[in-house]
């Protein structure tokens, strides 16, 4: 891992507005990367750029000073200010060696994110390297990095409880809604057609749910949510008028009086005397505390939710001790793999010259000789010049792989 190196820019160091102008658009990634490649002397490199990170991972003998900072970020011409450049070099974080490729493992567990645990990181490293792949940026260190990545943040996301627990408000509300006993296909009012009710709505429509009703105080938005979840739109204003009944309520507005009044409430049930769910993501709350008393309801807040993610953090957070053990045993078992990988690059050409010495004595050495004798006994010969080819090439295979574990 002595070339192996990373230049990071993330959430940690950079305000991530600032952060923004330094991910790269796929359609130029190809031709910054030739650019770094020619002018730095990079032999292979591949790069990440998320919504909190952007990182460069290469392999170069450079050492990684102010200078070379500098000169990577002007070769890579993204067209920044000069204060910005000077905002970059500052604060950038730079791995070598084996602390690189600790930090690669950290970040593909997920161990550097905003938020432990969450596994999309590695599905975006994976994303990023397969296309520098493709374009012919990695070649096979690369490979055997990456395939050390991918081991080690699977048995991390499966031998810890590292991403078990939801922590995010949305995923525990509809966590909490589906352990309810709701009736097959029930009638969803979405109340806001902001993000968080967004994101809850995408977690409904996947578990097939398709009963919506969506208010927004702008109705274009709400016929934006609407025409996504083949539900129908209305006006805010229209809520206390509605009279087509409901079994949920997902509600999740700017309000800073509730919307959702005893009056309203009243009219919405129409009648209905039946148990009601009430998701209410709202600070503060759309609903109103008489509403919650006076009726019978199963009632999820967002406070609640908060304690509940809360806690599952933080039981994320015990679990770091497990997954640095599991980073830690991967790297040494990766740096017995790259021995052994050197070892076959530099006698991968022992089957081609044994195989030449082989031809040289058959057609020419022994040639005379060989002529000579019948079928039967040339045929042994072949058998056991084919059998000598083999142990010459495994022979020495398998002692410089035994030579290999008895010194490390």
């Amino acid at each position: 891992m002595e070339y192996l190196k990373i230049i990071a820019f993330t959430h940690k160091q950079i305000d991530l507005k600032a952060l923004g102008k330094l991910v790269i658009c796929e359609h130029t990634l190809d031709d910054r990367l030739r650019n770094i490649q020619s002018e730095l002397n990079i032999k292979e490199i591949f790069y990440v750029g998320t919504c909190n990170r952007v990182e460069f991972v290469f392999t170069s003998a450079a050492e990684l000073d102010k200078e070379f900072i500098s000169r990577f970020l002007h070769v890579l011409d993204m067209g920044l200010p000069e204060e910005y450049m000077e905002q970059f070099i500052a604060n950038v974080s730079v791995y070598e060696k084996v602390d690189a490729f600790n930090h690669l493992l950290r970040t593909s567990c997920s161990l550097e994110s905003l938020v432990v645990g969450e596994k999309e990181i590695l599905a975006q490293i994976r994303k990023a390297y397969e296309a520098c792949r493709i374009a012919g940026f990695t070649g096979d260190y690369m490979r055997m990095v990456m395939n050390r990545v991918v081991k080690t943040a699977k048995e991390v996301y499966t031998h810890t409880n590292i991403s078990k627990n939801p922590v995010s408000v949305v995923s525990l509300a509809y966590r909490k809604l589906r352990e309810l006993t709701v009736c097959a296909n029930p009638r969803l009012l979405i109340i806001g057609a902001g993000e968080t009710n967004k994101n809850i709505a995408q977690y409904l429509k996947k578990h097939k749910y398709s009963n919506f009703s969506i208010f927004n105080r702008t109705i274009e938005k709400a016929e934006c949510l609407a025409k996504d979840l083949n539900g129908k739109a209305y006006p805010l204003s229209a809520l206390a008028d509605y009279d087509k009944g409901f079994d949920v309520i997902i509600t999740c507005t700017g309000a800073t009086e509730p919307i959702i009044t005893e009056e309203v409430y009243i009219k919405l049930l129409n009648g209905d005397t039946g148990k009601k769910v009430i998701v209410d993501l709202a600070i503060p709350n759309d609903v109103a505390p008489e509403v919650v008393k006076n009726f019978p309801m199963h009632y999820i807040e967002v406070e609640s939710l908060k304690e509940t993610a809360r806690k599952n953090i933080q039981e994320r957070y015990d679990e770091l001790v497990n997954a640095e053990h599991i980073i830690d045993e991967n790297i040494k078992e990766f740096e017995s793999v790259l021995r052994q990988r050197k070892i076959e690059i530099a006698m991968s050409d022992v089957p081609k010259k044994i195989k030449e010495i082989k031809h040289t004595a058959i057609n020419g050495v022994f040639a005379d000789e060989i002529n000579t004798l019948d079928d039967n006994s040339r045929a042994v010969l072949e058998r056991v010049m084919d059998y000598m080819e083999k142990k010459c090439i495994t022979i020495p295979m398998v002692m410089a792989k035994e030579i290999l574990v008895k010194n490390s």
